[in-house]
């Protein structure tokens, strides 16, 4: 095998190899949690990750956050604040589409264009938030 070859057979290799060993699988027969369980194992498995990839001020932060969720997330708390940020969200694409009208009534297609554009990020934003209700 040429060194190209060789290279190229590397490269290969640890673009299949590295997404395996960025997270640690999932096991087969899990319950889904949510809440602040949920959160609790999302920054449990950053934790793993970031020991296996030797970075220790990762950890050290993540430990931190991991003590906060520990000690001050309710799951009343975490839903109030998730539903909070949906109530924002939708304030948010009220208020695009208001300007979006406004642009339509005064026919600049360019200004048109733009709300357009903002109208469909903040609905995406509404989109996100709303899938975090149930998280």
């Amino acid at each position: 095998m040429n060194k190209l070859s060789s290279l190229c057979a590397l490269l290969v290799t640890g673009v299949l190899v590295a997404p395996a060993m960025a997270a640690p699988p999932a096991p087969a027969v899990a319950a889904v949690a949510t809440g602040c369980a949920a959160k609790q194992q999302n920054v449990q498995a950053q934790i793993a990750v970031a020991k296996a990839n030797g970075n220790q001020n990762q950890v050290d932060g993540l430990n931190t956050a991991l003590r906060e969720i520990q000690t001050n997330c309710t799951d009343n708390s975490l839903r109030k604040e998730r539903e909070g940020k949906v109530l924002d969200a939708k304030r948010e694409v009220s208020k695009r589409q208001s300007d979006l009208d406004k642009a339509m009534k005064k026919g600049d297609s360019e200004k048109i264009n733009k709300r357009k554009d903002k109208l469909a990020e903040s609905r995406k934003e509404l989109q996100e938030a709303m899938d975090e209700l149930d998280k």
